[in-house]
């Protein structure tokens, strides 16, 4: 279990690091756009993301 969840982890890092490495300015314009959303906007950005991983571990982890 423990080896599954290092390499979730290693692989959302992975994902994470694409952006800021292919394309710099993009992710400098993503990240002066999240700094001007509300909380109640991040906050529903941050439930959408959790719920969508889970269903896909609840679809997808047999």
């Amino acid at each position: 279990m423990v080896d599954l969840l290092v390499g979730g982890v290693a692989l959302m890092l992975v994902f994470e690091g694409l952006l800021p490495f292919l394309s710099p300015t993009t992710w400098r314009e993503v990240f002066a756009k999240a700094l001007r959303l509300s909380d109640g906007q991040i906050r529903f950005l941050g439930l959408s993301s959790m719920l969508v991983g889970l269903l896909l571990l609840i679809l997808f982890w047999r």
